[in-house]
């Protein structure tokens, strides 16, 4: 058995929830960073940096040879980072934004540890297709408390209000987590085993990604 242990470094539940899919020793820390946007920063640039930046924080009693996961999920709208929204009326006016419209949503990765403690990292892009929800719909799903702690006010999964109708490339991704893109950033490392995550993935989610193999064969894509 594995001497060494994953550290979750976010305090996102759905994060938790998917990676305690895997058999894995597991435990989650927060990492508190300033998510504030550079000048002149790409949307890309900074969702990979602030990854990086909760990979890299230090996490009390990890040890050196233990695994560092980090990620961080951005909803970009016509250039504009659509982040969580930071109460009730910005969750209202993001997901009126969005409504029947297409936009991007990526997620960086970062991975630090083994006994070199070198980072690595990842991103997966998946283009999504909103529905034309009603204003009610909207209001109904803001009492539900769900999107205030999810990128661009709304989560994938969520079946009672079913946002997307449509999306092209990773739905774990949206979710927050792209499962293939950690499993190839993991196998990097020296200590880590293959784990079947893409197949983990799809069981548990109940759908045929169209993007695995590719994802996993070392594609650009997704």
């Amino acid at each position: 058995m594995a001497q060494y242990k994953f550290w979750l470094a976010s305090n996102s539940p759905r994060r938790r929830e998917m990676l305690a899919w895997m058999d894995w020793d597991l435990e989650a820390s927060s990492a508190n960073i300033d998510e504030s946007k550079r000048p002149k920063e790409s949307a890309q640039e900074y969702v990979l940096r602030l990854a990086a930046e909760k990979a890299g924080h230090l996490i009390p009693g990890a040890g050196l040879d233990d695994v560092v996961i980090a990620a961080d999920t951005i909803v970009v709208l016509d250039e504009e980072i659509l982040g969580k929204p930071a109460d009730e009326k910005e969750a209202y006016q993001m997901l009126s934004q969005l409504r029947a419209r297409e936009h991007w949503v990526m997620t960086a990765i970062a991975v630090r540890g083994g006994s070199t403690g070198q980072m690595r990292q990842d991103i997966c892009r998946t283009r999504v297709q909103m529905r034309g929800y009603a204003d009610e719909e909207i209001n109904q799903y803001i009492d539900s408390g769900n999107p205030m702690d999810k990128a661009g006010a709304y989560a994938i999964q969520n079946t009672a209000f079913h946002p997307v109708v449509n999306f092209s490339g990773c739905f774990a991704s949206v979710m927050g987590m792209p499962l293939c893109h950690l499993e190839r950033t993991l196998q990097k490392t020296s200590i880590y085993k293959p784990n079947r995550l893409a197949e983990i993935c799809q069981n548990h989610l109940k759908y045929s990604c169209s993007i695995a193999d590719c994802v996993m064969a070392g594609e650009d894509i997704g």
